[in-house]
């Protein structure tokens, strides 16, 4: 089954779309994020610096990819951003930087990359797209139905950024595999990816 998600990024080709998630957000996830927007605030920080070591790491990883240092040195440097800019809002608000038992589904999605490259490397990309593609679906609906004007601006005004960065790592996968082999292999991790959070996690996250 081909992923059903508006959340969508166009790839080299003008025409093309692709979809990402498997599945939209539930209902039920979208009520306890709200009623705990100060943990979601948290977590959202959380992710934003995660995101940005994830970006190095792969930097790192590959370093006779000359290509990824244009792509991911910036994408890291948004990411950061990005984190200071939640930060500063929960400093304003009272709320302490600390961490928080992760949900399982960042660690669950890692267990499926493949161990040995070149597959290990397209894996990658596209885990940390489908993880970027979730944050802004779920963005998106904080954006709408938030009661707080403040979290409501923040989380519209990260819309784009996070469309573009999910979209960075599909133009990373499309310049470095045969496109069919990509679209295959998202279908079957984006599968998993809403199968991962088809049960709801007892403490609300961004990814819960």
């Amino acid at each position: 089954m081909s992923p059903v998600s508006p959340t969508q990024v166009a790839p080299a080709s003008p025409t093309a779309r692709v979809k990402w998630l498997a599945a939209p957000s539930s209902a039920a996830w979208l009520e306890q994020a709200i009623a705990h927007p100060d943990l979601v605030l948290l977590d959202h920080a959380l992710c934003e610096r995660k995101a940005a070591s994830t970006a190095l790491q792969l930097l790192f990883r590959y370093p006779a990819d000359e290509g990824l240092a244009a792509v991911l040195s910036p994408l890291a440097r948004e990411e950061l951003e990005h984190f200071e800019r939640v930060l500063a809002l929960m400093q304003q608000r009272g709320i302490a930087l600390r961490p928080l038992p992760a949900p399982p589904y960042g660690s669950s999605l890692v267990a499926l990359v493949r161990r040995q490259d070149p597959e290990r490397k397209l894996d990658s990309f596209l885990v940390a797209g489908l993880i970027e593609a979730r944050s802004h679906e779920r963005m998106a609906l904080l954006a709408a139905h938030s009661p707080d004007p403040v979290l409501r601006e923040l989380y519209g005004d990260l819309l784009a950024s996070e469309a573009r960065h999910f979209g960075l790592y599909w133009v990373l996968c499309e310049a470095r595999f045969p496109r069919a082999q990509v679209v295959e292999r998202l279908e079957q991790l984006a599968e998993a990816e809403a199968a991962i959070l088809a049960p709801l996690h007892p403490q609300p996250r961004m990814h819960s």
